[in-house]
């Protein structure tokens, strides 16, 4: 405030109207890939608070690694959750192993704990549970819901995209039925539950005799339509 010789505070009458530009302010933090503990995303949400951002994008699924808990299948956390080590390096086609596993997940009882840290904020978080592909860390914890037999699903360890990728059955969509619910149930508040659906390499179900009867009965003329109808 302007302060003159004699100690007085000059405060001008003014008015103030001030609104953000955009209503969806969003950050996004993959978890999947680099695994992060609750420490650090409450900081992150704490960061986003100071400057104003309001929806957080909880990238939570991927190749790379399975981070919630899900009740009805334990073993997403179990066996997905973990990698035996990660590429080092710039992108490579040739693996370079840096020898260090990756493992963590949230419980649960965490994610609700993040949810309320950040609704306190003035911050929504919208989590992303990825398919119908980069779905190996699912698939390496639930082979049967993929479409190839006798194959050796693996939680991915370097970057990329992956053929691997989640089976149009019926078994399927109600695992991920059973999924989504106990995901939405963990967000309430959120107006969006992120279903991935990017960079869906079609090689496995153009070999699955089961995906080429499906486009038959369903009249499907591609591999394409047949992502829509999933």
């Amino acid at each position: 405030l302007p302060v003159d010789f004699n100690g007085e505070a000059k405060l001008p009458a003014v008015q103030i109207s001030d609104a953000p530009r955009f209503s969806y302010r969003g950050m996004h933090l993959d978890v999947s890939r680099h695994f992060m503990q609750v420490s650090f995303v409450k900081k992150y949400v704490d960061l986003m608070a100071q400057y104003k951002f309001n929806q957080f994008h909880w990238h939570l699924t991927d190749d790379q690694g399975w981070r919630i808990e899900i009740k009805k299948y334990p073993r997403l956390t179990e066996i997905g959750s973990t990698r035996k080590e990660s590429h080092t390096g710039s992108y490579s086609p040739t693996f370079k192993g840096d020898g260090v596993p990756v493992s963590g997940f949230y419980t649960q009882e965490e994610i609700r704990d993040v949810v309320s840290y950040a609704k306190a904020r003035k911050i929504n978080i919208i989590p992303e549970i990825e398919l119908p592909g980069h779905s190996s860390a699912a698939l390496a914890a639930y082979p049967e819901f993929g479409c190839k037999e006798n194959y050796q699903y693996k939680v991915q360890m370097t970057w990329g995209i992956f053929k691997e990728v989640f089976c149009p059955t019926d078994k399927t969509f109600q695992f991920l039925e059973d999924v989504l619910t106990e995901t939405i149930a963990l967000f309430p508040d959120s107006p969006y539950i992120h279903i991935g659906g990017d960079e869906v390499l079609k090689n496995f179900w153009k070999e699955s005799a089961f995906v080429q009867q499906l486009k038959a009965k369903e009249n499907l003329k591609d591999e394409h339509e047949v992502q829509s109808y999933f």
